[in-house]
């Protein structure tokens, strides 16, 4: 082949070759005439640049109290600067606007925007909110996240929480609780009858079932109920916000859990407040409680076992159930889910669904996350 020849067909298949990679028979594009563009050319595009909405939240947590309450502020934080501060959340923490315990009415009712707390404290309404916050025995915090999220889990949530008006997002995860905190040891099950425990949602119906009589207080009032003596035992959450609250210093026999494995806290709206908003604004506010549920699971972790380490340096005994009260609990959770199925077709339906998936999961983590915890 002389050269002239060769310089034909070589433009010939470039030329098929350009054709070929772009759509359209469009030239390829010489980025070189196209410098980039600097950082500071470049303009943020808001359709509600101008349209500022001001969202009210109450929380069940006190002002900046760690994780949840700080969590709750990030959020607010987050939602401001992806939105060109189109959205403002003014946060109204437990007791200054609503009572802590008193969020769900409120929103319902449109008196505030939105809250943040968990699921379980509204059981009297429906005995389907609690599972919403995890069950006795039940889901970790990922596989919770994953029922939720791909099991049908919030399709469910919202479903129920329609007929209140409200519209709910996952808003962050304690992660595996703690037992609880007990002036006296528990060494076997008789030393059950009869103990005054704070200890909400279903972990406290299957402690009424097991002799325990079983209290809702918030926050503020557990230690002083503790060290008076009005309650023998509370739990809480992990070591992390216990050590913080202090219980060690009149409850200090401290019991490992089976009571909430994933315990889901939630980012509620009104749901008619919700609906108005743009699907702008919508999506940003799914994306920052996106983020919050996962910074707060996270941050949980990290800050347990943190916390964990100091509990010898406090001479904090640490301690696990004795067997026949693991069993006597597992009985129990039978009676309760029997009972309350039986009772309420919303829990039915959602309990249903939770052990299906339930039972799919153990499963997988049989073989594979239980032999590596073993192996480790």
């Amino acid at each position: 082949m002389n050269r002239r020849d060769f310089l034909t067909t070589a433009t010939a298949s470039a030329s098929i070759v350009l054709v070929g990679c772009n759509d359209n028979n469009r030239e390829a594009i010489d980025y070189s005439k196209h410098p980039a563009k600097k950082e500071s050319d470049t303009k943020r595009v808001n359709i509600n640049r101008n349209k500022k909405t001001t969202i009210k939240l109450a929380t069940s947590w006190p002002a900046s109290f760690p994780i949840m309450g700080v969590g709750v502020e990030r959020f607010a934080k987050r939602l401001k600067e992806i939105s060109s501060a189109s959205l403002d959340v003014k946060i109204y923490p437990k007791n200054v606007l609503i009572p802590d315990l008193a969020v769900f009415d409120a929103c319902s009712s449109s008196q505030i925007d939105a809250f943040h707390s968990g699921p379980y404290y509204w059981k009297g309404k429906n005995s389907a909110f609690s599972l919403y916050s995890g069950i006795p025995f039940g889901f970790t915090a990922e596989e919770i996240n994953s029922w939720m999220l791909f099991g049908g889990g919030i399709e469910l949530w919202r479903e129920q929480y329609a007929k209140y008006n409200l519209y709910p997002f996952m808003g962050g995860n304690t992660n595996i609780q703690m037992g609880g905190w007990f002036r006296e040891e528990i060494k076997s099950l008789a030393d059950m009858q009869g103990l005054k425990m704070r200890i909400p949602g279903l972990g406290g119906e299957v402690f009424s079932k097991m002799g325990v009589n079983s209290v809702l207080l918030p926050a503020g009032e557990i230690y002083t109920s503790l060290e008076r003596g009005v309650i023998d035992a509370t739990e809480w959450v992990g070591p992390a916000l216990d050590i913080k609250m202090g219980f060690y210093k009149v409850a200090p026999h401290y019991y490992s859990g089976w009571h909430e494995p994933g315990s889901i806290l939630e980012l509620t709206f009104n749901k008619q407040f919700y609906s108005k908003l743009s699907y702008e604004h919508q999506s940003m506010i799914e994306v920052a409680s996106s983020e919050m549920n996962s910074n707060m699971t996270y941050e949980f972790h990290s800050q347990n076992i943190k916390a964990f380490r100091n509990l010898k340096e406090l001479n904090i005994s640490l301690r696990q159930f004795p067997d026949d009260v693991l069993q006597a609990g597992k009985g129990a959770l039978r009676e309760v889910i029997e009972e309350l199925s039986e009772k309420n077709s919303d829990f039915k339906r959602v309990y249903d669904s939770i052990e299906s998936y339930l039972q799919l999961s153990k499963e997988w983590s049989d073989a594979s996350l239980r032999y590596f915890l073993n192996e480790r």
